[in-house]
């Protein structure tokens, strides 16, 4: 993977970008999908499906890297979003707040 991202990693799914902003700090599986109910207010509910084929997807991309990884548990891993990882995010951050604004022309 070049240290540029595509135009093709936008526009990110909601389930994508919530999984990226809760991997602005070290976290595993279960704490993601706990953080991103408590940023919705339980609107967004991550399944396991959706989660892990996510991480694996951002992972090939080298949005996402492993942080740490328990050998003692069950494959317990922790991810951390990379530096293209947050270009990404805040390329797709700029893209939703024109949105916001252009959908203040209807006021």
């Amino acid at each position: 993977m070049s240290g540029k991202f595509s135009e093709k990693d936008l526009p990110l799914t909601e389930a994508v970008f919530y999984i990226m902003l809760a991997l602005r700090h070290p976290n595993h599986g279960y704490g993601i999908i706990q953080e991103v109910g408590e940023l919705t207010g339980q609107r967004v509910i991550l399944g396991a499906g959706t989660l892990y084929g996510a991480i694996q997807t951002l992972e090939k991309k080298g949005l996402i890297s492993i942080y740490s990884e328990d050998a003692g548990s069950r494959k317990k891993k922790e991810y951390l979003i990379t530096d293209m990882g947050r270009e990404v995010f805040y390329a797709e951050r700029e893209r939703i707040a024109e949105l916001a604004a252009n959908a203040e022309l209807m006021e």
